[in-house]
Formats: structure tokens, C-alpha cells, sequence
């Protein structure tokens, strides 16, 4: 059914229950496409909902007004999740206009080869719908060159497109309905695997945000936040994620074969709680690589480990790598590790990202064959003992009173 945000604007957006992959990576929450109607004077639409859920979308707009009284369809960004179903909405209402941005007009002329009519709209435009005004503003490449946003001024309402979203299927339309902490772990992880490319286009939104005194943020997917300290937190987020501002913590990345570098996994582990380091440990193997990547954009200390398999890595270790780098995260520290049997290979093909990267370098640890509990425990004091050289904080750790786990 249709939500009510504030008088006379709705939420009648989608639920998708099943979705398990989005943009390629995964969505274990499933999620949501949100739509908004507002009635005024003219009746208008922000934006749709991919194509399978055009029906549902028509259902609750129907809930609340007949769809052919649709004026306007405000396209925000014209991606298929977000436009595929205007085909669907403009058959209902052969009548409605399409307000979007010049980038938004050509994708959506591509996307549909549809003849309808537009009015194209730039950053500071203002468009009446009666007792409202829509603000326009673009945000190019956050996270495609045709995304803008738009403000309700008079009810202080943000719709922020893909900008503070997440993929969550609920029935809770609002972030103070559910867990905070698991709104903010998707949100991190919405970031991290579709916005954090573009970390210099988000100031640059961040800025035209803070223009808007925002009672409400309504974003495009997930959960709408009209809580301050919510509204609050999720602004700061975003500047500390588009700054690339790492917390002291870490995450160790690895694949393995016949379980040595599993070990040496674990003794980088015991290096992180000797030291206090929060950490995560992630084996590929049975990890989602793009379930790893929000909590590798928060840490500052990344360990990457692989085995040598023919030459190179193991397979699931040279996708994460493929995958990190194509989101330039910026201010880490990196360290390669693994184990080879003839040949050692694996840790200059891992160092290579991180250089490419322009990341702190740690000198990198391979073990030939099986390590014994002698290797494992030097492993873990290399460990300290590198990190105590360039971080003072960890000066209270003598490595060699370490113990293996």
C-alpha cells in the first residue's frame, strides 16, 4: 500500500523481495525502488521503478488518485531501476510531461525509443506545481552523468535519487521503523560498491545538499530518513566516505589451497588483537568479494593473501583485486602475503594493485610450502613490528612475548 510522507505526498514505490544482485553485487537484504507522488495543483510523479514492478507501482498510485491525472514525471536519474517503468506510467497518463535533466532526455530516448514530450531542467531551475515548488539541482556522476536531485521547498523534502540509498527490502518505510546499525551497514555497502568511484562529484553534491534545509531525505532505494540525527548521520558519512577517511581497523583478505596461507591469515589475525586492532577476516572462498568491499573502504589497514596458482593468483583473490581497484580507494595500508610451493608469484601480483593504488606499502611475507608454528609466529611478530614502525600508537606491543592462537 501507498505511504504517506507528509500531507499529500506519498511513497508508492516497489519491494523486491527476491533480489539477491544488483549492479553485481550482493544484496542479501533485497530491495527497494522508490517512487513518489505528490498531488497538487499538478499531480506529479518522482521518479519509477524497474520494469517488472510497474504494475505494483500502478496499483498504488491508483490507491490514492486515478494514474491518467499523472501531469509530470520527474525522472531524477534514467537508469532502468529507476526509469523502467515510465513506459508503463505514460501508457496510464498518454498526457504527462517528463521533467529531467539534458543527460537524462538522451538516455531515456535511448533506453525507450519512445516520442514523449520533456521539459529539461538545470541546477537552480524551479518549476510550480501549484502550492509547491520543485528545486532542481544535477549531480553528474553521482553515479551516472544524467543524476539530479529534487527539493521540495516548501516541505523541506529531499529526493536524492541514488545518493543516502540502500538496498533493503521492508516493510518499514523509514529509518527510525528499523535498526539504525543495519540501515548504516547498507548504506556503507551501497556506497562502497556503486558510488565510491565517484568521490569527488559526491562533494560536489554534498555541497548543493547543504544548501537545502532537509526535514526529509527521500532517497531512490531503501529506507527514507526524517530523523535529524539520522539526517545528521548519514551527511557525515557521506563526507567521511568521499574524503577516503579510513578507521583504525582492519580487514584480511585471502583464498588458499591447501590451508597455508590460511594460516598465515590467522597469524595476521593474532597480530591485529595483540595490537588492538579491529579487524574482519574474510576467506573468498565462501565470502561474497563484494560483501568485503564496504568494509575494506572503512579500513585502513588492508591484508591480502593468495597462494600461487599457475603463475598467478587464485581466482577469487584476482577478482577482488580487479574489483577494488576499479574504486580507487584512497589512504591505506596495504600488505600481500601467501604461500607457493616452487615459485613465488603471488604477493608482487598483489603489490601491484596497491602501488597502482598509491597506497603504504608493508613488506610482504611468503611461505614456501607448509609454514611450521616457528614461521607463523615470526609472521605475526613481522607483523607488529612493521606496523610499530610507522605507527607510534602501537609502540606498547613487544612482538616477541606474541603466542600463536
Amino acid at each position: 500500500m501507498a505511504v504517506e510522507l507528509t500531507k499529500d505526498i506519498y511513497w508508492v514505490g516497489a519491494i523486491d523481495w527476491q533480489l539477491r544482485s544488483f549492479h553485481g553485487f550482493a544484496t542479501p537484504r533485497g530491495g527497494t525502488y522508490n517512487a513518489y507522488l505528490l498531488i497538487d495543483e499538478k499531480v506529479t510523479l518522482i521518479d519509477s521503478t524497474k520494469p517488472e514492478f510497474g504494475d505494483e507501482l500502478l496499483q498504488r498510485i491508483s490507491e490514492i488518485i486515478d494514474p491518467s491525472k499523472i501531469d509530470y514525471i520527474v525522472c531524477n536519474h534514467a537508469e532502468i531501476d529507476h526509469s523502467g517503468s515510465i513506459p508503463t506510467i505514460m501508457k496510464a497518463a498518454p498526457n504527462a510531461k517528463i521533467i529531467t535533466s539534458t543527460k537524462g532526455k538522451v538516455i531515456l530516448e535511448r533506453h525507450h525509443k519512445q516520442n514523449w514530450e520533456y521539459e529539461i531542467v538545470r541546477t537552480n531551475d524551479e518549476f510550480s506545481i501549484g502550492s509547491r515548488t520543485l528545486h532542481f539541482a544535477t549531480i553528474p556522476m553521482v553515479h551516472w552523468p544524467d543524476s539530479m536531485v529534487t527539493y521540495v521547498v516548501e516541505d523541506k523534502i529531499l529526493f536524492s535519487n541514488d545518493t543516502f540509498g540502500q538496498q533493503i527490502a521492508s516493510w518499514e518505510r523509514f529509518s527510525d521503523e528499523l535498526s539504525f546499525d543495519v540501515i548504516m551497514e547498507e548504506n556503507q555497502r551501497y556506497y562502497a560498491n556503486i558510488v565510491m568511484p565517484f568521490a569527488n562529484p559526491v562533494k560536489n553534491a554534498l555541497k548543493l545538499v547543504n544548501g537545502f534545509e532537509c526535514d526529509m531525505i527521500a532517497p531512490a532505494h531503501g529506507v527514507i530518513f526524517r530523523n535529524p540525527e539520522h539526517i545528521n548521520q548519514i551527511l557525515e558519512s557521506y563526507r567521511k566516505w568521499s574524503n577516503h577517511e579510513s578507521e583504525e581497523r582492519a580487514v584480511i583478505v585471502y583464498d588458499t589451497m591447501w590451508e597455508s596461507t590460511a594460516k598465515m591469515a590467522k597469524s595476521i589475525q593474532r597480530a591485529c588483537e595483540l595490537l588492538n586492532i579491529p579487524y574482519t577476516i574474510h576467506n573468498l572462498t565462501t565470502d561474497n568479494l563484494t560483501l568485503v568491499t564496504h568494509e575494506m573502504m572503512v579500513s585502513k589497514y588492508v591484508f591480502i593473501g593468495s597462494p600461487v596458482l599457475n603463475n598467478g593468483l587464485m581466482p577469487q583473490v584476482a577478482a577482488f583485486l580487479h574489483y577494488m581497484r576499479g574504486f580507487s580507494p584512497k589512504n591505506k595500508v596495504g600488505m600481500a602475503f601467501g604461500s607457493y610451493g616452487w615459485s613465488a608469484q603471488s604477493a608482487k601480483l598483489i603489490e601491484a594493485t596497491f602501488e597502482k593504488l598509491c597506497w603504504t606499502i608493508l613488506p610482504s611475507i611468503e611461505i614456501d610450502y607448509f609454514p611450521d608454528e616457528t614461521e607463523l609466529l615470526a609472521l605475526t611478530e613481522t607483523v607488529i613490528k612493521n606496523l610499530q614502525t610507522d605507527h607510534k600508537q602501537f609502540a606498547h606491543v613487544n612482538p616477541s612475548e606474541c603466542e600463536l592462537i
